[in-house]
């Protein structure tokens, strides 16, 4: 059976197999250079950046959330209910920004 794997050089000008990773660690870079694309442009790392800080946000603020809803539920049980509402209600709100990040990432990929 052929092998029907493109051959690719590293930077140093050594022969990599892609199955095995030759003798040093794959070089994407070049693969990508070779391939012709552009790490360099900055509409390529767009959705990347808008995904990954749009989630930092709403991370923090449903793990602040969920923190302090705990803290008071272990410090007066009985006050499970009042609380329960408004934690989803906020939980919520968070998780859409995060989808609005994500909603925006696919309109960027589009355009790349």
């Amino acid at each position: 059976m052929q092998n029907s794997l493109p051959q690719v050089r590293g930077s140093s000008g050594a022969q990599l197999d892609p199955q095995t990773g030759g003798s040093r660690v794959f070089d994407f870079v070049t693969v990508l250079a070779q391939a012709g694309a552009s790490t360099s442009a900055p509409n390529v790392w767009a959705p990347a950046l808008s995904i990954g800080l749009g989630a930092i946000g709403p991370g923090i603020g449903v793990g602040y959330g969920v923190g302090k809803a705990m803290e008071a539920i272990g410090r007066n049980p009985e006050v499970i209910g009042p609380i329960l509402v408004p934690l989803l209600i906020g939980l919520g709100f968070a998780e859409a920004i995060a989808i609005y990040a994500l909603v925006i990432a696919f309109i960027l990929v589009g355009k790349v």
